[in-house]
């Protein structure tokens, strides 16, 4: 019998970031040995058990094979001659499929620390790149939303998606095995990522290789406004960089939803609130996403205006907004939705001062006459620049 420490722990060590679970695989070993030795058995598809003291996570060594649709249609082999290879062999990214063998089932001390790795994950943490396993990674559509939300939690130290895995990913969408996945799973991947540092790269993936098409159709659709989209990623780094809780990440997302709060031109707002109040709580009944965000999503965009304006609010609109907001029950939530509220004005103005900037460094001399001399050149660049960020504004209004 060998104990191997597995996958994440293993990883976060290479990548010096915290480990919060450790995760084994035993092999060599049957059912009947491990509960012999005290661990309580709690995979039902396959044999997984609790640690009597520690309640970590020991998993037999097993195999997959793909039977049936969707990331449950797989017949699992558990036996004691399956080994650590076959094991990682069936794992989504080579990061996650390096080992490291322990001392034994009741001492999970390395033997020397050498990591064992088959696959070439040490050279992908080196090069911080997200690389499939093998061509197994097609088989299981939830390895889609798996690898946006990595992408998301390890974008903050460089890395990126291998542009093969990035195919393989794209090909999942395209042969609709995401609508054999449970909403909950849905749910539970894309909240997780939802909160990671850099909450935008996910729905950035998932939006470029089509994947919001299947539980988040409205969104895909308001992001295909390149204003929107940019303004609500924006927003989401911020909300990051910020900690805000899920909730009020949530709501920033949904405020993709409704475009009058991206643009100066005359809407008819509350025809657009009430649209997007539709559009929030379909993608909250079709993701199983829990009531109290798609009500505090809904709370936000419905009072966005009010939000970004109090201090221009007449004391009855005041009164007024703490009723509907509950705050005079919940002094927190009117707390979270002005930071909201601050957040995607902030981000509002972070663009518009990016698209500046842009043109800024879009004019050099070749772009103005080569004969000025002195302070006319600063003027005349100075010029030139105004000139082009105008033309940029013109053409985001249309």
């Amino acid at each position: 019998m060998q104990i191997y420490l597995v996958g994440g722990a293993v990883r976060d060590r290479l990548l010096k970031r915290p480990i919060k679970d450790k995760d084994f695989v035993v092999v060599g070993a049957t059912v009947a040995e491990m509960i012999d030795a005290g661990f309580q058995q709690v995979g039902a598809d396959f044999p997984v058990f609790l640690h009597p003291n520690s309640h970590e996570e020991y998993a037999l060594a097993r195999t997959e094979r793909k039977q049936g649709l969707g990331y449950q249609g797989f017949s699992v082999h558990v036996t004691p001659d399956v080994s650590l290879e076959d094991d990682l062999q069936r794992r989504d990214l080579t990061i996650n499929a390096m080992a490291i063998e322990v001392t034994s089932l009741n001492d999970d001390t390395p033997i020397n620390g050498h990591v064992i790795d088959y696959y070439g994950g040490l050279a992908d943490i080196k090069s911080k790149t997200l690389r499939h396993v093998s061509s197994a990674f097609s088989e299981d559509p939830l390895r889609v939303l798996r690898t946006a939300r990595f992408y998301s939690r390890y974008y903050d130290l460089g890395f990126s998606i291998a542009e093969d895995t990035l195919n393989l990913m794209r090909q999942l969408v395209d042969s609709g095995e995401l609508s054999h996945l449970s909403s909950e799973r849905i749910w539970q991947e894309s909240s997780r990522a939802t909160m990671q540092l850099s909450p935008q790269v996910y729905w950035q993936k998932l939006f470029e290789i089509g994947a919001l098409t299947e539980y988040f159709a409205p969104l895909h659709h308001a992001w295909a406004d390149t204003q929107i989209r940019e303004n609500v990623q924006t927003a989401l780094y911020f909300a990051g960089q910020m900690q805000l809780n899920l909730s009020q990440r949530w709501a920033l997302l949904m405020s993709s939803l409704n475009p009058s709060l991206f643009t100066s031109e005359p809407t008819d707002e509350n025809a657009n609130s009430a649209a997007s109040l539709r559009e929030i709580n379909s993608i909250g009944n079709i993701a199983k996403v829990p009531k109290a965000h798609t009500q505090f999503a809904n709370l936000f965009v419905q009072q966005a205006e009010n939000l970004s304006k109090t201090n221009r609010l007449s004391a009855a609109e005041k009164i007024d907004l703490i009723q509907t907001c509950g705050a005079h029950k919940e002094p927190d939530k009117l707390s979270q939705l002005l930071v909201c509220s601050h957040v995607l004005q902030l981000a509002v103005q972070h663009r518009q001062m990016m698209i500046a900037l842009n043109s800024f460094h879009a004019i050099g001399m070749i772009d103005i006459a080569p004969d000025l001399k002195g302070p006319a050149i600063g003027a005349a660049l100075q010029q030139a620049r105004i000139e082009h960020l105008q033309v940029q504004n013109s053409h985001k209004k249309h």
